[in-house]
């Protein structure tokens, strides 16, 4: 990725769910899907959304937590969510204003990327399937490192691969939870917190340099936290 750089223009690591896209849907689909199967009565739309962000290890956590199911399943209940999840995108959305917002800073010059605890299959089908795949050349995958956000490995990694130096990264990066706030102070990087997402914390509680409610808001965002 060397030389995707300029001097004026700044790498921006976005994540995925919950920040681009409402995955939500699906996944609560793909969760319900395995628990029947298991005989083990559905959770709810807002009880699944609380447990995204962690990655599929950790949500599965939770979903074994709540549910009380014996965790010698475990390795049953996750490959067969995997076998559902890997291409779920029938009912996922982008958010509003997404696909305008990405364009007008691509065309700005600003190399984008992707950093997520979404395994890469699923990231790169989704992207795929919304056409958005052109428009990030670098994604980072909840499995691409042994480690995941909140840890900074991940963050570090996709900057890297634009060629900035990753203990001291110039860029953004714009995410919507608890995970993503705090992986972005570990590296660090400035934070754009979409507040549509899937935080549980209150915003006052998370460190970011800005919070946007619009993708309308986030290209003069961006323009005023590379000129801070």
């Amino acid at each position: 990725m060397e030389g995707l750089i300029m001097r004026d223009r700044c790498p921006i690591i976005f994540d995925l769910d919950g920040t681009l896209i409402d995955s939500a849907p699906d996944i609560h689909a793909c969760v319900n899907a395995v628990l029947r199967q298991h005989q083990v009565p559905p959770l709810p739309l807002p009880r699944v959304r609380s447990f995204i962000g962690g990655g599929v290890e950790l949500l599965w956590t939770r979903i074994i937590a709540a549910c009380h199911i014996d965790p010698v399943h475990r390795p049953t209940l996750i490959a067969g969510f995997m076998a559902r999840y890997h291409d779920a995108t029938a009912l996922t959305r982008v958010f509003p204003g997404v696909v305008e917002a990405l364009g007008a800073l691509s065309d700005a010059g600003h190399p984008l990327g992707i950093c997520t605890n979404k395994p890469l299959v699923p990231t790169r089908h989704v992207l795929d399937h919304f056409g958005l795949a052109h428009l990030f050349p670098v994604v980072v995958g909840g499995d691409s490192l042994p480690q995941r956000k909140p840890d900074p490995a991940p963050l570090r990694l996709a900057f890297q691969q634009f060629g900035c130096d990753p203990a001291v990264p110039r860029g953004l990066f714009v995410g919507d939870s608890e995970f993503d706030a705090h992986c972005a102070a570990a590296v660090p990087v400035p934070l754009l917190l979409y507040s549509g997402g899937y935080r549980m914390t209150a915003v006052e509680d998370l460190p970011h340099q800005a919070i946007f409610d619009r993708f309308d808001q986030l290209p003069d965002l961006v323009g005023a936290a590379i000129a801070a």
